[in-house]
């Protein structure tokens, strides 16, 4: 038998303590900052982590459109989306997306790095992604998320 001390615990879905963290993506690297969000929204940064269970935090996404790609990828990366019907396979380039919807661009690189099943598509209500420096969401107190930029 094990002592009580090293028994491995599961969080359960209704005791999960949530926050709301504020992160400024104003000079940071695509895939650096997608990855920290990832964590936060998964709960992995959490002790009582359990896999199964939707532990993570909510996340604001301040200043998407200041967000960085390094080298040509800024001219080179493509994102491609299908419309449904034949022949409509449509890409946008980063330079293009940027401008018409740069809250795509982070959700986009976020979801790629959450489970591809139910939990993850119920993670990915707790990211909230907006172009300038303001957001709606004043009211559940929000912490600024320090990030080490790139």
């Amino acid at each position: 038998m094990k002592p009580t001390d090293t028994i491995t615990r599961s969080v359960r879905a209704d005791h999960v303590e949530r926050r709301w963290w504020v992160v400024d993506a104003a000079g940071q690297t695509l895939g650096r900052l997608a990855s920290r969000i990832a964590t936060l929204i998964r709960g992995k940064h959490k002790p009582s982590f359990t896999a199964h269970v939707d532990c993570g935090d909510y996340v604001i996404v301040v200043n998407a459109e200041k967000v960085i790609l390094t080298g040509k990828r800024p001219e080179q990366k493509q994102y491609f989306r299908y419309t449904g019907y034949p022949g409509g396979a449509r890409f946008d380039s980063f330079r293009e997306l940027i401008e018409h919807n740069p809250a795509a661009i982070i959700e986009h690189a976020v979801y790629g790095m959450l489970p591809k099943n139910r939990l993850g598509r119920r993670m990915r209500l707790k990211l909230k992604v907006y172009a300038g420096p303001n957001h709606p969401h004043h009211a559940q107190k929000p912490e600024s998320y320090p990030l080490t930029s790139a």
